[in-house]
């Protein structure tokens, strides 16, 4: 029997349009055209395909009344219990920390401003990909390096009232600085008196007094000579066949203005600053991705629409929420649901004071009011009619 033509495959999928979601449509279609010009697709074959789509999309569908928060909850939390407390290297980056396991996981889902291991992975464009000595180069321009970091030593002379520096010369040849780039560094941007001679570099405080030379120490010690905000360490390690940076410390919107970096795929592990840089759907596919890696690396498996349930719940309002009080459970419509999560007397206190009603409309009221929960039949409202005769169906 011959096989259906291309055109008629397109047409075909296309009327599933308003049934199916696009993405499920455009797959079907791509998935049969392939499919067709390896073999012949009969049109009985292409409805039965159709329909076997059809129904298994209808299948995964949620049931009417289910209670999705509630599980999805303990799908998360269940094995949650089972991740360890520690912190591991990053996936083969013995050098760097991150943090993993339930501390990682806490980190998200409380939507933290401060996490603990910030931590990039650059990619790079050609021909810095390929070539080692210029992914270096891009890594050792990127590195945040202070004054501290290319000394050997520093010393407060308060007989003449000079703080004193002396510089590693193998360190200043690594960045490409010399001691005067330095000095120029110091008096140009703190507008202080410098000296140099060989390796050593004298600040000298505006006002002779120890409590001074004490802060001006402390702001030439701190003083940024080159690299990006942030970037405290930077490694470069050979992935697949490119050259890739990872970095500890993180500062998206500086990095992705290198020319050097491929903004196509550069990453960060901070999900505030890619809300800030590439706004709020980017930040709700961290939070899926983010969760999803920590959960995986613990050997897991929680079904990705959990995990996306929680990351549309903390992204639907424009900004990142977290899940506990200050966030989603904090701010919901019922006094008794605020109640029974945490803080008990000051949400009825706070209730009492502003004169607010409960509707007993949600779950947890209905539970704690011990009336039937407004999920699975209790959702269906029924009145038997009366009369008949006893026997009557």
């Amino acid at each position: 029997m011959a096989g259906v033509s291309e055109e008629t495959i397109k047409e075909e999928v296309q009327k599933l349009s308003g049934e199916l979601p696009e993405g499920v449509v455009k797959e079907l279609q791509r998935a049969l055209v392939k499919k067709s010009k390896e073999k012949a697709i009969t049109r009985d074959q292409l409805n039965r395909i159709i329909s076997e789509v059809k129904n298994a999309y209808l299948n995964a569908l949620v049931e009417p009344g289910e209670a999705v928060g509630t599980v999805a909850a303990q799908s998360i939390g269940e094995p949650g219990t089972q991740m360890t407390l520690r912190t591991f290297h990053y996936a083969g980056v013995a050098e760097l920390n991150v943090t993993l396991g339930l501390p990682r996981l806490i980190e998200i889902l409380d939507a933290r401003k401060n996490i603990a291991n910030p931590l990039m992975t650059i990619y790079l464009k050609e021909p810095w990909k390929h070539d080692k000595e210029k992914a270096r180069e891009f890594a050792m321009k990127i590195e945040e390096t202070t004054v501290e970091d290319v000394a050997i030593q520093t010393e407060m002379d308060l007989f003449s009232m000079t703080f004193r520096v002396e510089l590693d010369r193998s360190k200043l040849r690594r960045r490409k600085l010399t001691p005067l780039r330095v000095a120029r560094a110091i008096e140009r941007d703190l507008n202080l008196q410098v000296w140099v001679k060989g390796n050593l570099i004298k600040v000298k405080p505006a006002i002779e007094s120890p409590a001074e030379l004490r802060r001006i120490a402390d702001r030439v010690r701190k003083h940024k000579l080159m690299g990006i905000k942030g970037i405290s360490k930077v490694l470069v390690k050979m992935e697949g066949n490119e050259y890739v940076v990872y970095t500890e410390g993180s500062n998206l919107e500086e990095v992705l203005k290198q020319e050097e970096v491929d903004e196509t795929r550069t990453i960060t592990n901070d999900i505030y600053e890619i809300m800030n840089v590439l706004g709020i759907e980017a930040a709700r596919n961290a939070i899926i991705k983010e969760a999803v890696k920590t959960l995986e690396e613990q050997g897991l498996e929680v079904d990705i629409r959990h995990i996306m349930l929680v990351a549309d719940m903390m992204t639907s309002t424009g900004s990142i929420r977290q899940i506990g009080r200050h966030g989603i459970s904090g701010e919901k419509a019922s006094v008794l649901a605020r109640a029974s999560f945490e803080i008990t007397t000051q949400h009825l206190f706070d209730a009492c004071i502003h004169g607010e009603a409960d509707r007993l409309s949600g779950i947890i009221e209905n539970v704690i009011a011990g009336q039937p929960i407004p999920l699975g039949t209790g959702m269906v409202e029924l009145q038997m009619k009366g009369g008949g005769s006893r026997g009557s169906k």
